[in-house]
């Protein structure tokens, strides 16, 4: 559509997509208007009625013995849920680029520009430096001008101007034989399924410096994406992963990506072994590069309608397919992402109502958003 940036999304009726936290509802007989509402407030009394929930379901845990079994054949689980499945479970994920502007084209550039400009010691020239994407050049605006009283001649400038793109081009990769390795905008995704998060942006994202990865833990939902008729090795590398297993490595080396994606996946994991996923993962961004995330909040809807006898631990429930779930709060969240090493940019909570205007139905939905940054070394500057 003409004049639309990048990450705009459009409904079927060629209105944009909000982003959410826009769209309220003022008026409760307007409730079956749309098919969501956002930020709803709780009353006092819907809070406690659902902590009260929470007790009762998890008041019976699932046996030792039992919890053991769906960690160990945790991947049979999943592969059973794309047998079944396949493709048609899960819609497109076109929502992304409204939340996540960083995975549309250049936009990593203008992020880093506002990055480093928060630090008035800097400027950023533009610069033709990597390939056909446009280069950033980072310098000391104060080394600056204390070198110019000192007459640095052209080459020295010259000399050093090369080595900053290089420096943001690259960022420290030394390995050259992995796949991708040839791309200026590396992404990740973690948990990807049969692809509802890649194929979107791989359709979006036309930039000629992408390269996006995605793992998941079953075998299944891989070749999904590999024969699927939109996957493009020249674009797109996907592979059998375990987040947990801490002796299998990734495909590719430290400081090498741009922005890796956690859409509904962290939840699935025990949470004992959470922070070391994290841990692992945050070795693999570039300094400024980020983690992107979405996934259950505390006490969403989901989380109230398990049956007692379905809690494995404190929020950790297994549903009836085997695959399990943990519900999340800001704080839990916050904590797993600074422990590695990373900075807050967004913790937000969506405590959205959805409509089935059908059914003449709501449905309260908590769901987290996160965006934590790798920070910058003083060196990189």
């Amino acid at each position: 559509m003409a004049g639309c940036c990048p990450g705009d999304v459009f409904t079927a009726t060629g209105e944009k997509r909000v982003q959410f936290g826009n769209r309220f509802l003022n008026d409760p007989a307007r409730v079956f208007h749309h098919n969501a509402w956002d930020n709803v407030e709780w009353s006092k009394e819907q809070e406690a009625a659902a902590a009260k929930r929470v007790r009762e379901n998890s008041a019976q845990r699932v046996p030792p013995e039992k919890q053991v079994e769906f960690e160990v054949n945790a991947h049979e689980y999943w592969n059973n849920f794309y047998k079944i499945h396949e493709n048609g479970f899960f819609k497109d994920r076109h929502w992304l680029f409204t939340e996540f502007p960083e995975l549309t084209p250049h936009q990593n550039q203008n992020d880093l520009k506002t990055l480093l400009l928060k630090d008035n010691d800097h400027e950023i020239i533009e610069n033709k430096g990597c390939g056909d994407r446009p280069g950033l050049i980072v310098s000391n605006t104060q080394k600056q001008h204390r070198a110019s009283s000192h007459s640095l001649d052209h080459e020295k400038q010259k000399h050093l101007i090369d080595e900053a793109t290089q420096k943001l081009c690259h960022l420290d990769i030394n390995t050259d034989d992995f796949p991708g390795s040839s791309a200026t905008y590396r992404i990740l995704e973690v948990g990807c399924g049969v692809g509802n998060t890649v194929f979107p942006i791989l359709h979006t994202n036309n930039d000629p410096g992408l390269f996006v990865y995605c793992c998941d833990f079953s075998s299944i939902a891989i070749e999904l994406v590999q024969t699927n008729s939109e996957y493009d090795p020249s674009r797109c590398f996907a592979f059998v992963h375990d987040l947990c297993d801490e002796d299998k490595d990734y495909p590719l080396p430290r400081e090498s990506l741009d922005i890796i994606i956690l859409i509904f996946v962290l939840s699935s994991i025990v949470p004992d072994k959470m922070q070391n996923a994290i841990n692992r993962l945050s070795y693999l961004l570039k300094p400024g590069g980020m983690i992107l995330l979405r996934d259950y909040g505390r006490y969403d809807m989901a989380q109230l309608r398990f049956k007692t006898g379905r809690c494995l631990s404190e929020n950790f429930y297994v549903r009836g397919d085997g695959t399990r779930v943990y519900f999340f709060t800001q704080d839990e969240l916050d904590t797993l992402f600074t422990t590695a090493g990373l900075e807050k940019v967004q913790n937000m909570v969506d405590h959205r109502l959805q409509v089935n205007r059908g059914k003449q139905l709501t449905m309260y939905r908590v769901w987290i958003q996160c965006k934590y940054r790798k920070p910058f070394s003083p060196n990189t500057s």
